[in-house]
């Protein structure tokens, strides 16, 4: 072939080839062909009312929020955010941060409690934290319970348990500390005495702890986060971890405490329901459960009635506008809506339509009943 032809059909059979690929590239996968669980997104045909809400019907507050940057971050973005959202008092549950070392905590806190009140102390307040390092040292109880004082007279309103506690925190023998450890029962005990409630994580979804296969409602979750995936006995059953807490409770009737995400029971209400029978001093949080309430809109409503006076509004992760979803699932009727998170519910939610008075509870009476000390000059009566 001639240089001067060469120089005409060579880039035109590589446009024509570079055509070609694309479209078999950019061709649809064929009817027939499987379709994987994580591509199917179906677009619901069904035409019902739709309320979809941005802000809460009243002001409301978080008692279950994480801020990893209050010690130095504006805080005027973050009561902007709030604002968009009618949230009139965020609790920061991370007050003491995740430093490793106690001096190193302390001063996150001290540092976050100063911006706090020079911006608006009215809207922010912290929860401390305990720093489970050194637990087998002489005197680490003591130490303990008199740091807990402390931050309570500088400000803190209450004492996060992270789940930590029954995982991954061992003594210096390299032994599980469990949740009911007796070498803790002087911290609970403070909190009742000092009149301030401890919000307690113990544990994850049961389905965490559960074979991993298509019977799994969290199969896609474990898939993408297989981190999250534990052995029957990693480190121990999920039953035993719950039941270290439930001792807890028991053993200190006098201390308020707030089971986080509903004691992972959102999605076994009777069971709930008998624990709430047995346990007078424990109230729960619905973050990141709002999914196992949405798929059963009248039992949840049912239990919801029951126990109006023990139940608070919490979200967990600081993601705006996923703040939506749980105020359609407690303020409306509507029906067969999405989730905003698919691997956490690829079934639909339907709004409990909570009245009221039950919703101004869980909005915000409780949380000011419960908590010490909040300003309630910006909720109404």
């Amino acid at each position: 072939m001639p240089s001067s032809l060469r120089t005409i059909v060579g880039p035109a059979i590589g446009f024509a080839f570079s055509l070609f690929s694309l479209s078999v590239i950019a061709q649809p996968k064929p009817a027939d062909m499987p379709l994987g669980f994580e591509e199917y997104d179906p677009v619901s045909t069904l035409k019902v009312p739709e309320h979809k809400l941005t802000r809460s019907k009243y002001p409301f507050i978080d008692v279950h929020n994480h801020q990893f940057q209050m010690d130095k971050e504006d805080l005027r973005k973050l009561l902007s955010q709030m604002d968009s959202l009618n949230m009139g008092l965020m609790v920061n549950l991370s007050g003491r941060g995740f430093a490793d070392n106690q001096t190193a905590s302390t001063k996150f806190f001290d540092d976050a409690l100063t911006n706090i009140q020079k911006t608006n102390s009215k809207r922010l307040v912290l929860f401390t934290n305990i720093n489970f390092s050194n637990v087998n040292d002489k005197g680490w109880t003591e130490q303990a319970v008199k740091i807990l004082e402390e931050d309570v007279k500088k400000g803190a309103k209450g004492l996060k348990i992270y789940k930590s506690l029954g995982f991954s925190v061992k003594d210096d023998k390299g032994n599980r500390v469990r949740v009911d450890d007796p070498r803790l029962d002087p911290i609970w005990a403070k909190c009742g005495q000092l009149g301030i409630p401890v919000l307690i994580h113990t544990a994850d979804p049961k389905s965490f702890w559960d074979p991993m296969d298509r019977y799994n409602e969290r199969w896609l979750e474990l898939k993408l986060h297989a981190g999250r995936k534990r052995g029957p006995n990693d480190p121990v059953p999920w039953e035993q971890l719950i039941t270290e807490q439930h001792n807890v409770f028991r053993k200190h009737p006098k201390t308020t405490f707030i089971a986080a995400h509903m004691g992972w029971y959102p999605n076994d209400l009777k069971k709930l329901d008998s624990l709430m029978t047995v346990f007078p001093n424990m109230n729960v949080e619905i973050g990141a459960v709002i999914a196992e309430l949405g798929r059963q809109p009248r039992a949840s409503r049912k239990f919801f009635e029951k126990y109006q006076d023990r139940i608070l509004f919490g979200k967990d992760s600081w993601v705006p506008s996923e703040y939506a979803t749980y105020f359609r699932v407690l303020e409306t009727d509507d029906e067969y809506f999405p989730y905003h998170k698919k691997y956490h519910a690829f079934w639909r939610m339907y709004g409990m339509g909570l009245p009221d008075e039950v919703l101004k509870k869980v909005y915000y009476k409780n949380a000011l009943r419960i908590i010490p000390g909040l300003d309630k000059s910006q909720f109404p009566h």
